[in-house]
């Protein structure tokens, strides 16, 4: 059980380090001496290196021991975090965010499938709700933590915390963690590795230039060209990647397995996750400029608005487990995806005159539905694998997770942003000409959550874990989720 623990916290620590950049970007340019479009690759890079490996990771967790790979993970890391603590230019700070992005990437995947192999089936539920919390509870901290850390200690700082906690973990993983599951020797197929890079690199860029880079302005008409083109030839390297690893699957030589797409349950259960990935990231890129820019708000207290629904969803992620255990996906899934499209729908409302409170009720309306599908969708979809696919499926549904994200955030931005280039040019202030862009995405954004809605009552609960009673003792330090 420890060693699931120890997963959890390295992967918390991996996406609390990811959420912060981006709230510091324009203090980094500051110090730095740097212009905005080129801070933005601090970000932009992370989430390119992110968008290359974990593809990959399919491969290399059943190639390597469950103790390498986390121990390659964490040193990844700590030595990512390390260099960008001691830098003292742009380029050094790029590198280093770089190396941490090849440690992040490896990390969910490996939490997911280790948790898959070692957690009866029966308990999937309640162990897949603390990956919830995971997920939702650090993006929640991070930007806040970001903004104290910057008003009161310095850019540095960032990393400095950070840093001893990823070294904690690098030691008590280095005493605790065990060889789980058998490795393979299985030759790694360098072509798809290249495939894989311009496919997922290319389509990840170029998703991240629409809205000016994560939000930032716009760069006109030469900038969306590059976008599309980029888009295209990423969706061509894509094409050739599928070809090739449908070719490789049949010896068992494949880097990303498509065979985990057979699965009908995986499928609905991916498309709803990534729909859900496009609005939860989408909307947290896009709603702090939108009420900083629109609604009036300082940063603080947009921060607050999206911090307690936020941090709800992550202390319901455990009982959000139970339920799934009890009961099944349906009971979660259908309530869950109805909230998120409502919430989307109530945010197209929102402007100047709306009140702090009814903007934090929408948000933890929002958090309640993701935090109701989030479980339900971990658990399903990889439970409706074979055992020898748990980490091809983990690698295919956090890279597609990837992909939405960045696509959630550049459609919304995108919309955001237009409207609002064009209202200021008819000489509207910023509060009137970025409301029309907001509701108009908020409202794209509802009708595309409708979606999940659909496919949710189309989930059901693997059969394996169908075959035990719910109620079970909490696995102990001597069973086998250790």
């Amino acid at each position: 059980m420890r060693v699931i623990w120890l997963l959890l916290v390295a992967a918390f620590v991996a996406i609390l380090n990811e959420t912060t950049m981006a709230i510091a970007i324009p203090e980094l340019n500051k110090a730095l001496g740097i212009p905005p479009e080129l801070g933005q690759w601090l970000t932009s890079a992370f989430m390119l290196t992110m968008a290359v490996v974990i593809p990959t990771t399919g491969f290399l967790l059943q190639r390597f021991t469950t103790r390498q790979i986390f121990l390659a993970a964490m040193m990844l890391f700590s030595a990512g975090t390390l260099i960008c603590l001691v830098s003292q230019g742009f380029i050094l700070l790029l590198v280093g965010r770089i190396v941490q992005a090849a440690g992040t990437g490896i990390m969910m995947p490996l939490l997911m499938t280790t948790m898959m192999n070692v957690v009866p089936a029966h308990s999937r539920g309640r162990m897949m709700g603390r990956v919830g919390l995971v997920i939702s509870l650090a993006p929640a901290i991070g930007p806040t933590m970001s903004g104290i850390v910057l008003d009161s200690l310095g850019w540095r700082w960032l990393f400095g915390i950070i840093l001893p906690i990823a070294l904690i973990a690098l030691a008590l993983g280095a005493k605790w963690m065990t060889n789980l599951g058998e490795s393979t020797h299985a030759p790694i197929d360098f072509v798809s590795i290249i495939l894989s890079v311009f496919a997922f690199g290319g389509i990840v860029y170029g998703l991240s230039q629409f809205g000016g880079g994560h939000g930032g302005e716009s760069g006109g008409g030469s900038t969306t060209g590059l976008a599309w083109a980029t888009i295209g030839g990423g969706v061509v390297f894509l094409a050739l990647f599928v070809w090739r690893q449908l070719f490789l699957q049949k010896d068992d030589r494949a880097l990303l397995d498509l065979r985990v797409f057979n699965s009908r349950n995986y499928v609905f259960s991916v498309i709803i996750m990534a729909v859900v990935a496009l609005s939860m990231f989408g909307t947290f890129s896009l709603l702090p400029l939108y009420l900083q820019s629109v609604v009036g708000l300082n940063a603080t207290q947009s921060g607050l608005v999206l911090l307690p629904g936020s941090v709800i969803m992550g202390l319901l992620g455990p009982v959000m487990g139970r339920i799934y255990d009890a009961r099944g996906p349906k009971t979660l899934l259908v309530p869950g995806t109805i909230m998120i499209a409502v919430s989307m729908f109530a945010y197209s409302t929102a402007g100047v005159g709306t009140p702090i409170w009814l903007l934090i009720t929408i948000q933890i309306v929002m958090s309640l539905g993701l935090a109701a599908s989030f479980t339900p969708l971990f658990s399903a979809s990889l439970g409706s694998l074979e055992r020898h696919l748990y980490s091809h499926g983990s690698a295919a549904l956090n890279t597609l997770q990837q992909v939405a994200g960045a696509a959630g955030t550049a459609l919304l931005i995108s919309i955001y942003s237009a409207a609002l280039h064009a209202g200021q040019a008819e000489g509207k202030s910023v509060p009137e000409a970025g409301a029309p862009g907001g509701h108009a995405a908020f409202l794209l954004a509802t009708v595309i959550a409708i979606v999940p809605i659909i496919l949710a009552f189309f989930i059901r609960k693997p059969e394996d874990q169908e075959e035990y009673p719910a109620e079970v003792v909490e696995p102990t330090a001597s069973s086998p989720a250790e």
